[in-house]
């Protein structure tokens, strides 16, 4: 890689450019969107029963009430193009419509909006609408046996089927089967849903949160009918999406139905009620997993069967049986996916589709043939490492999981277990980390006026991740420039279009984009300056192109370059699938925890986590050991807490907040530390990052459940593992 300038600023752990707006609350979110009118608010009137036909609606009452000034039903709400059609759309660009139509497809649904001019009127208004439902038995999934539906897909591209077929099993080796369960799950993201949307008669401008920007006018312009280029989505701050916002929901889709209808703006924000049955959430699985090995150690068959529910009308399948495929050697794999269509909100990506409840119960499974084995887990790994993708048999762009494993070991102190204190024991856990790396089409651009300011535009989102921050880093060091002179505009669908936020790929895809875009505008300073400049580092400060190393001119005024008419000069980088690799590409990891068992109640305490990860060139330290601290806590509350839990007769959720859908707090959580291997993987990225978003849980909870076996002898394979689960286990021991 070329030396791109003296200033080195890539990669360190500088804070956050939007840092101080977001604390002096001048980061505005979707809700707090300003408008010159002031928005009427809307309120949802939501379903009791899970599937049926509406078949009275009463609204008279609702709008008589005091603000009120519109009560929109499938009877108004029109023109929309019914849910999920085209057919041959992407989830994501297919239509979101919502109240078009007298059908319900889940509990909670909307079957009403009333807009009020305050939050206060339209919910007591929302209170006032009379209405019943023919009810029908709603279809769950409680059976692994009643997925036998092969979608056609998996998320992310893979095959629902996979069969690598290798020599018989020697009959002596050893047998592991287990079954496995995880429950159905929320993204749960600090920010609710929520849209203010606003319509002048031609033009529709929406505020909200989403993580995908260029789909969501897609996905508009299919629902509400209208043409593309008069819809305007803006999301430039979004406070968390982990998946549930990768496309819009019902808040947008009703602000904007309420909006079209008064051509007045609306606002609808979800309350966290409504989040949990008007957004995505992780379907419940079901994972059957068979494993060999030798007396040496070295697996022979790994077998993964998957079921779980698909929303009906919603072609979303999740790939839990991916890490199966990927993270070991073995002579045969056989992994398969099967779903059963059922009536339930959205099913859809739930941060690390797949890999997230996969490792859960793969990892756990690996571990249990290890003590099968009689070797130490940690061995039983290493001793698995692939040279080549099992399955495609594709080498990796870089592989480094055996060295996390191993230096992850050493800085955690894998052979260094407290002793028994009392009734209270203690275990440590390992598991291995894999999730695949994609580099998705983005484009940015970088713009330089001619005082030196350089600004970055893209409709790429910042979910809380940093972009903000390493997109100023990229422009700052390509062009030699200072962090405070780069302006960086996201989520304004009149940007250039890229991948957005989401699947681990949002910052080497954009942040590659706008690498080249910089590498445009520096060649355009340099072909300015002249021909003897072409290898010499060049720096923007302020007005001035600084040129330290060129014996003649080290200092040249922008304006003496350009014409004033130039200004603001303008570059605008992309990259497609030409730019990456075809082989393997992943990012990987190596986690390891530690807990305390109580013997007597059964509680478990985790004491620390610690994470060894390998994911290219990392952009900005600070930034990226935050994504995958968030992760290893967020696999702490999958492993220990999380599980929503479903009513199967009207297909309900019985704990839809957080009072009662218990992710991670400050008590569940003990230590959390971590480290890099790292290695720029230009193979994957122009830049040389890989994903890292998702890498921090995917097998976090899977070493906490192995720690809690080492620790007791207890092995919960129907999680979370909660005390009584733990308490029977240590009874069924005795």
């Amino acid at each position: 890689m070329k030396t791109i300038s003296d200033k080195r600023v890539l990669g360190e752990p500088v804070n956050r450019v939007d840092g101080l707006l977001k604390v002096t609350g001048q980061a505005r979110y979707a809700a707090e969107h300003r408008h010159e009118k002031t928005p009427y608010v809307g309120w949802l009137v939501a379903s009791d029963s899970a599937v049926g036909e509406i078949t009275t609606l009463e609204t008279h009452a609702a709008e008589q009430a005091d603000g009120v000034v519109a009560v929109l039903t499938y009877k108004n709400a029109g023109p929309l193009k019914p849910f999920s059609k085209p057919a041959d759309e992407s989830r994501f660009t297919q239509s979101r419509a919502v109240l078009h139509e007298p059908h319900i497809r889940h509990y909670g649904a909307p079957v009403a909006l009333v807009i009020a001019h305050t939050l206060e009127q339209a919910r007591y208004a929302a209170s006032l609408v009379r209405f019943s439902i023919s009810r029908a038995t709603p279809d769950l999934l409680e059976n692994p046996d009643d997925a036998q539906v092969i979608p056609d897909t998996l998320d992310g591209g893979f095959e629902p089927d996979v069969h690598v077929k290798g020599a018989p099993q020697d009959k002596r080796n050893l047998w592991l089967e287990a079954d496995y369960t995880t429950p159905s799950q929320i993204s749960a993201a600090m920010e609710p849903h929520a849209t203010v949307a606003s319509f002048d008669g031609t033009a529709l401008t929406v505020n909200c949160s989403v993580q995908i920007v260029a789909s969501a006018v897609e996905a508009l312009a299919i629902t509400l009918e209208m043409a593309p280029e008069n819809i305007v989505v803006k999301s430039p701050y979004v406070g968390g999406g982990f998946g549930s916002k990768l496309g819009l929901h019902y808040d947008a889709i009703l602000a904007c139905i309420g909006a079209r209808y008064l051509e007045h703006p609306v606002k609808v924000v979800l309350s966290r009620r409504q989040v949990f049955y008007n957004t995505p959430h992780r379907g419940n699985s079901y994972q059957s997993i068979s494993l060999s090995c030798d007396s040496d150690g070295k697996l022979g068959y790994i077998g993964h069967k998957s079921a779980m529910p698909r929303a009906k009308g919603y072609q979303f399948a999740e790939a839990s049986g991916a890490v199966a495929r990927v993270t070991y050697s073995a002579e045969e794999i056989v992994s398969t996916h099967r779903v059963k269509d059922v009536d339930l909100p959205l099913i859809d990506s739930t941060r690390s589709p797949g890999d997230a409840i996969g490792s859960l119960a793969f990892e756990s499974a690996i571990d249990e043939l290890a003590v099968k084995a009689g070797m130490d887990p940690l061995t039983f790994r290493l001793r698995n490492m692939p040279d080549v993708h099992p399955v495609t048999k594709k080498r990796f762009t870089s592989h480094r999981l055996a060295d996390c494993l191993r230096q992850g070991a050493e800085k955690f102190g894998w052979q260094n277990k407290p002793q028994a204190s009392g009734e209270i024991v203690y275990g440590h856990g390992v598991a291995s980390a894999m999730r695949i790396n994609m580099l998705t089409p983005s484009r940015a651009s970088i713009s330089l006026d001619q005082n030196g300011q350089l600004t970055v535009r893209s409709d790429m989102t910042d979910i809380g991740t940093g972009t903000y921050t390493i997109l100023a880093q990229i422009a700052a060091e390509v062009l030699g420039t200072e962090l405070d002179n780069v302006r960086v505009e996201l989520g304004d669908s009149r940007s250039p279009a890229s991948c957005g936020s989401g699947g681990s790929f949002g910052a080497a895809s954009t942040g590659s984009a706008l690498h080249k875009a910089c590498e445009s505008l520096r060649d355009k300073l340099k072909a300015a300056l002249g021909e003897d400049f072409a290898d010499t580092a060049i720096r923007v400060d302020g007005a001035m192109v600084l040129c330290p190393d060129h014996k003649d001119r080290h200092k040249v005024p922008l304006v003496t370059l350009f014409d004033s008419s130039a200004f603001p000069l303008e570059e605008t980088g992309e990259v497609d699938e030409d730019d990456t690799s075809d082989d393997a590409q992943y990012s990987c990891g190596a986690h390891f925890a530690e807990v305390a068992v109580n013997m007597t109640s059964g509680e478990v305490r985790l004491k620390r986590q610690y994470g060894m990860f390998s994911a290219g060139k990392i952009l900005n330290r600070k930034t990226a050991s935050s994504q995958l601290k968030g992760g290893m806590v967020w696999g702490a509350g999958y492993a220990l807490t999380e599980a929503i839990h479903h009513h199967t007769q009207s297909a309900s959720f019985l704990n839809p907040d957080f009072g009662e859908y218990h992710i991670a707090v400050n008590r569940d959580i003990g230590e959390v530390s971590l480290d890099f291997i790292e290695e720029a993987d230009y193979e994957a990225s122009p830049i040389g990052a890989k994903g890292i978003g998702e890498l921090g849980i995917t097998g976090a909870g899977a070493a906490i459940a192995n720690a809690i076996a080492d620790a007791c002898g207890a092995r919960v394979r129907d999680f979370p593992i909660t005390l009584d689960k733990v308490m029977s286990q240590l009874k069924a021991l005795v």
